[in-house]
């Protein structure tokens, strides 16, 4: 997936079931951010995942989960 396109609904709904879903058992109810890569930052609330996800990955390069939750962001 290209950094430079936003994510489709079917790329993201497989980024969260490879990389976010294991996390429903421990983290459930905290926030994911997750790269094309594959690589994840956790976070307790939005705000929070969305600053480490930008500190880690750069503007852009992610997409925020509610874990447990089918809600899903994009961040710039």
């Amino acid at each position: 997936m290209p950094s430079q396109e936003s994510p489709r609904k079917q790329d993201a709904d497989q980024l969260y079931e490879q990389y976010g879903r294991p996390l429903e058992e421990k983290h459930r109810g905290q926030y994911v951010a997750i790269s094309p890569e594959g690589q994840t930052v956790l976070g307790d609330d939005l705000l929070e995942a969305l600053e480490k996800a930008e500190a880690v990955f750069g503007p852009g390069r992610n997409l925020v989960f509610k874990i447990g939750d089918k809600v899903v962001g994009k961040w710039r």
